[in-house]
């Protein structure tokens, strides 16, 4: 499978983010995505636990047109994001597709407030159309299990 291709898809994704390119960075996505914030260690899995975030592409959608709404409350004075990360390593491969597992450093920030959030990043992708896609998205925090402030942007 061509790895490079994938690894790069990762690091695209985290620029769109940054970049505030949410249209584009939605279409990284596939029909059936998920977008999984753990609430815990290990949890196994995230439709019959609390997550922080387990959101589908509908969700995804929502969430953009917030951001994107110019009457959006929390966004008044917008937020802005930036991402760092470590070389995505392939952790799973299969005929389906991949898991890269990657660790990040995110920082938010919304005038005189930030806060930063690190952990790693499990994305599940798989071929469509000729390129990689992202089936899922699964960001397990280092602090999971603290109080978290208001997440505002994509992590």
């Amino acid at each position: 499978m061509d790895h490079k291709a994938a690894i790069d898809l990762i690091y695209l994704e985290a620029r769109l983010i940054d970049e505030k390119r949410l249209e584009e960075w939605f279409e990284l996505y596939t029909e059936d995505a998920l977008y999984w914030m753990p609430l815990t260690r290990n949890q196994p899995e995230g439709l019959g636990h609390t997550s922080l975030f387990y959101e589908d592409k509908l969700l995804l959608r929502v969430r953009i047109r917030r951001l994107q709404d110019p009457k959006a409350y929390s966004q008044q004075q917008a937020s802005f994001c930036q991402h760092v990360l470590q070389v995505p390593q392939v952790e799973q491969e299969s005929n389906e597709g991949l898991v890269l597992r990657t660790p990040f450093f995110y920082m938010e920030s919304k005038l005189d407030q930030q806060f930063a959030l690190s952990g790693v990043c499990f994305h599940t992708l798989v071929r469509y159309n000729g390129s990689w896609h992202i089936r899922q998205k699964k960001i397990e925090l280092l602090n999971c299990d603290a109080a978290l402030p208001s997440i505002e942007m994509f992590v």
